[in-house]
């Protein structure tokens, strides 16, 4: 749990506000801790829709919650991942 608010904290705030993370503050993010996801996308638009996915109130930005909405779906996919490579 801490290195999960660890994680958020370094990103949020560049622009002023350390409870949020602005647009900005997600790409660098994801292009930094996800590099490997991100340079395998061949759409340009992935991580505005992500983005856009994430901002359940659309206020252009996210917090804490919404943010974790981003980790419990990575984790879900590394799961699914997982069980798909175990023989059955």
């Amino acid at each position: 749990m801490e290195s999960l608010i660890a994680l958020f904290q370094r990103y949020a705030g560049k622009g002023g506000y350390n409870c949020i993370l602005s647009k900005m503050e997600f790409l660098s993010f994801m292009n930094t801790e996800l590099a490997a996801f991100t340079k395998n996308q061949k759409d340009p638009s992935v991580l505005d829709h992500i983005m856009k996915k994430l901002d359940t109130n659309n206020d252009g930005q996210l917090d804490f919650s919404e943010f974790l909405n981003l980790i419990g779906g990575l984790a879900m996919a590394c799961h699914d991942s997982f069980l798909k490579a175990v023989p059955s």
